[in-house]
């Protein structure tokens, strides 16, 4: 491997939405992301109910459809 174009490899922590906390090692130190294991439906079991109507009009309003 050549020198000194690599990242730096460390320690890092990844923090969910719902205040979980996972130690990891990864390039980057801080990541925060909406969903983990701890709450995702797949791995919870329970079913979340999505709001399609809801991202249907977010889509209009951002690209201007009618």
């Amino acid at each position: 491997m050549k020198k000194d174009i690599h990242p730096v490899y460390g320690d890092a922590t990844i923090t969910c939405a719902c205040g979980n906390v996972i130690q990891v090692r990864a390039t980057k130190k801080d990541m925060k992301v909406n969903t983990c294991s701890g709450c995702h439906p797949f791995y919870t079991g329970k079913s979340a109910l999505v709001d399609a109507a809801g991202r249907v009009e977010q889509f209009r309003r951002r690209y201007g459809k009618k």
